[in-house]
């Protein structure tokens, strides 16, 4: 894909959704940070069923703290590996309280430091939260990516590093959203929905759906 299919890409996209949002439901840095770790492996509807019932009880490193594993278990045993899960954000929230005053830091590495954050969990809160031009690189965005000829690799970070430098500046604030959302609703993984496709016209992929 060439420059200016690319900024075509990125104007219909954003023409069809001007104020992209994420799909997870937060109402501050820390609740998306946890809503983010319990997401891996998990959907975003299955996260947000248990954060409904988690939040109101508890939504800050103190109050999950103060939970304990077997507590924090309790609210997020329907998602997947949530054992494992409520171990890092047990183990989180005490980093938070005793290296950040309890606040969700706003660099990369300090994130990334946290138990259960790796660099896409990072990138979407620097991005989501705080509006950094970051970018998450997930199996729809990989995806998107590699198919559509937008920002072809070999990896997740390769991919990564490709979007980060042929998007268009204008666009890099919310292009994490409008690739996902493209990805889960109409680049499908076992069927792409070509023939509703607003960018099929820019789009190298060769098998594409009638």
């Amino acid at each position: 894909m060439n420059k200016d299919s690319r900024r075509a890409f990125f104007e219909r996209l954003r023409a069809q959704n001007p104020e992209p949002r994420t799909e997870l439901e937060y109402s501050s840095p820390f609740e998306l940070l946890v809503a983010v770790v319990l997401s891996a492996q998990a959907t975003d509807v299955g996260v947000n069923k248990a954060t409904r019932k988690l939040y109101p009880v508890a939504n800050t490193p103190a109050a999950i703290y103060a939970l304990g594993q077997d507590g924090l278990e309790r609210y997020i045993q329907t998602i997947g590996l949530y054992r494992s899960k409520a171990k890092h954000v047990i183990a989180l929230c005490r980093m938070l309280m005793e290296l950040h005053d309890g606040e969700v830091p706003q660099t990369r590495e300090a994130l990334e430091a946290l138990p259960g954050v790796g660099r896409k969990t990072a990138n979407v809160v620097l991005n989501t939260a705080f509006g950094q031009p970051a970018m998450a690189v997930d199996t729809h965005i990989f995806r998107v990516s590699n198919r559509t000829g937008l920002a072809p690799g070999k990896d997740v970070r390769a991919v990564e590093d490709k979007l980060v430098k042929v998007i268009p500046r204008e666009f890099m604030l919310d292009a994490h959203h409008w690739l996902i959302l493209h990805g889960r609703y109409v680049c499908k993984a076992r069927k792409p929905d070509c023939p509703v496709c607003i960018v099929r016209d820019l789009c190298d992929y060769r098998g594409k759906s009638e």
